[in-house]
């Protein structure tokens, strides 16, 4: 994979962290300002409001730029909003900081995830999407688990100083490591943004999507509210929590590296034991969550498929739409997205049923078999992508 991936994937990883980072924040967040941890946990879908919103906008307006510029700006807008969020003592300010955040970030994923799909040859989007993702995956293990500790340490604003003096580095990354000017031709033979655009009216590039939506729902309902689960139904202290998300992290960074390997070439083998083992893990650690051994160890299992299910899915979406070359990364974080906006709504909705903190964990596994049953009448034939399946065949 070449270097420019995985300096992208450090910026992810400071995006990452602060996306995550919340879930093991929300209740000191609730209690210094003021508000409900209910209403807390809609900054999760402020910020994936913002990028559902930001990745296909921004990605229009900077579709005519030199992908390095954009990719710097949007790091230092990024860091900049966590700067005002550590800063105020308003719940609506800190609102907008998340998403002003949000826009920044999905400008640059959409960017992001466009380039290194371009720096690779087509049978290996998967890999390289995968790359890219592990940013993400990483900030779970020990961006969020770190920020979490360093929250109960020393308050919930400090994970926010460090999440944007991470993104220095970053910024100087994408400097040095990605080429000043426009890859190949520049707009030489590309496609009108009218024409990238219509690919949306393609139904496969549709499903795809909301199978990824939703499946994201799950992840981010659950994720968003699970310190509730380990402090309240499993009766732990709140150090236990950045144990959870390390186990959540790790599981996921297992789940989006071998499923990159797997999703060019077999797709379908991943989507079709997944998704099923997707919904069993749910269902089992609402059901065993009263258990601190197998809590932990469901929810490093449950990171692991989620991000395996949810990185194939994202990566079908960038093979879907491959005649959309400036705008499919937008595609794909706003199919990500969807599901991080409305995964904590469901969840919170949840928390105020009979089921009570393990409302989310239940709402997680209906929105997985919610898409099982989308999938299922398409029964989703999914081929590898047609450089890779002559690839396979001329190894055979």
């Amino acid at each position: 994979m070449p270097l420019p991936l995985y300096l992208l994937a450090m910026a992810v990883f400071a995006m990452g962290t602060s996306e995550f980072l919340l879930a093991g924040l929300l209740p000191d967040i609730a209690s210094d300002l003021g508000v409900p941890v209910g209403t807390a946990g809609t900054l999760t879908s402020a910020f994936a409001v913002g990028m559902v919103v930001g990745a296909p906008l921004v990605a229009a307006l900077t579709r005519d730029r030199p992908p390095r510029s954009g990719l710097f700006w949007f790091v230092l807008v990024f860091a900049g909003a966590h700067v005002v969020g550590a800063l105020t003592t308003s719940f609506a300010v800190l609102f907008v900081t998340r998403v002003v955040a949000a826009v920044a970030n999905a400008g640059f994923l959409a960017v992001a995830l466009t380039a290194a799909a371009a720096l690779v040859p087509p049978d290996r989007k998967g890999r390289a999407t995968a790359v890219l993702l592990s940013g993400t995956t990483v900030a779970t293990v020990a961006g969020v688990p770190g920020g979490a500790l360093l929250g109960a340490s020393l308050g919930w604003r400090a994970p926010f100083w460090a999440v944007a003096a991470l993104c220095l580095p970053a910024a100087l990354g994408i400097l040095k490591g990605i080429p000043a000017g426009r890859d190949g031709d520049g707009t030489a033979g590309r496609p009108s943004l009218r024409t990238e655009l219509s690919r949306l009216t393609r139904p496969r590039l549709l499903l795809v999507m909301l199978l990824g939506a939703l499946v994201n729902a799950a992840t981010f309902g659950a994720l968003t509210f699970l310190a509730l689960v380990v402090t309240g139904t499993a009766g732990l202290g709140a150090w236990w929590v950045s144990v959870a998300l390390m186990l959540f992290g790790a599981g996921a960074f297992v789940g989006v590296t071998v499923a990159g390997r797997l999703s060019d070439r077999r797709p379908r083998h991943v989507l079709a034991v997944g998704g099923p083992l997707l919904l069993l893990g749910w269902a089992a650690l609402a059901l065993l969550a009263e258990e601190p051994v197998a809590l932990f160890v469901l929810v490093c299992v449950q990171g692991a498929l989620s991000f395996a299910v949810g990185g194939t899915l994202i990566a079908r979406v960038l093979h879907e739409a491959s005649g959309a070359p400036t705008m499919a990364g937008s595609y794909a974080t706003a199919a990500l997205n969807v599901g991080a906006a409305a995964g904590p709504v469901v969840a919170a909705a949840a928390l105020g049923s009979r089921a009570g903190v393990l409302g989310p964990i239940w709402a997680s596994g209906l929105l997985v078999a919610v898409a099982l049953l989308v999938a299922a009448p398409a029964a989703l034939p999914l081929r590898a992508p047609v450089a890779a399946r002559r690839g396979t065949e001329e190894r055979a």
